[in-house]
């Protein structure tokens, strides 16, 4: 690269993020990296110095994003946003509390789009100057497959692929290329922190009991992909290939669990692929 470009990781303190961080950097780019605290924000700074440049945003206080991206547009031309920040709170929907739906939609759908549009001007800048500018959004296998307990979690990330679908049309004629990635099993802290959240929900007796085997398998879940999910490395590797590679896939899916779903996705008919995707009865 004849100079350095920058890009936007949204969620950059841990998992898929951090590992983002790490690759770009190495790649030569400055990084805005966004995180929600600041002992974060000192630990990016001690590791990187000043190939990264830490941005204090919370998904959820759209005052933040707005500062933020006032703070990057204001420093000049943007060649990449990854929208990776988000979260997961499993429960059941029949009691699932309608505050924290609407939070994992906030978290994982409006608020990416919220951070899009902020950034755009700096990305527009640079599709000017440069021919190209680059949005990669992170998904998951949850936006083509539901399953029992994240209906919330996979409701946001269907909704962002029909989202991205949107921005990838409108922006093309700008020269801002939209991507989305989509992993499997990550081994990353989401979906602990999730469980946990999940596990404080109140609801009666009798429908806590109705639900006990689906909220052991959704520990177990969490359990495993924590010790053997993907490493946030692997998926990062992608990331960066999204953002330098000369003609990137529109849409890829991570993960030998997230393929072998999303064949099963495209090869099963729906009665027998909502069987095997039901809840035990």
């Amino acid at each position: 690269m004849s100079e350095r470009r920058s890009v936007v990781v949204t969620g950059a303190s841990t998992g898929i993020g951090a590992a983002s961080v790490d690759a770009l950097v190495r790649d030569g780019f400055h990084v805005w990296a966004t995180v929600r605290r600041s002992a974060d924000a000192d630990r990016l700074r001690d590791d990187h110095g000043d190939a990264v440049s830490p941005l204090q945003l919370d998904l959820e206080d759209h005052d933040s994003v707005r500062a933020a991206g006032a703070t990057v547009t204001a420093a000049g031309p943007l060649w990449g946003l990854v929208n990776n920040a988000g979260a997961a709170f499993p429960g059941p929907l029949e009691y699932l509390p309608i505050d924290v739906f609407r939070r994992q939609l906030d978290v994982n759908l409006v608020g990416q789009l919220l951070v899009t549009q902020v950034m755009l001007p700096a990305l527009l800048a640079e599709s000017a100057q440069r021919g190209e500018a680059r949005i990669v959004m992170i998904g998951s296998i949850s936006g083509r497959v539901t399953s029992p307990v994240l209906g919330a979690y996979s409701a946001a990330k269907h909704g962002l692929v029909g989202m991205t679908g949107s921005l990838r049309a409108e922006l093309a004629p700008f020269g801002v290329k939209v991507l989305l990635i989509e992993p499997g099993a990550v081994a990353t802290p989401i979906w602990s922190r999730g469980i946990a959240a999940g596990d404080r929900l109140v609801a009666p007796t009798e429908v806590l009991r109705r639900y006990d085997p689906l909220l052991a398998a959704a520990r177990d879940m969490a359990r495993r992909g924590s010790e053997r999910g993907l490493p946030p490395a692997a998926v990062a590797t992608v990331i960066r290939k999204a953002l330098t590679d000369r003609d990137p896939s529109p849409r890829r899916v991570v993960g030998r669990d997230a393929k072998l779903l999303a064949a099963l996705v495209r090869l099963l008919p729906y009665r027998p692929l909502y069987r095997l995707l039901r809840a035990p009865s």
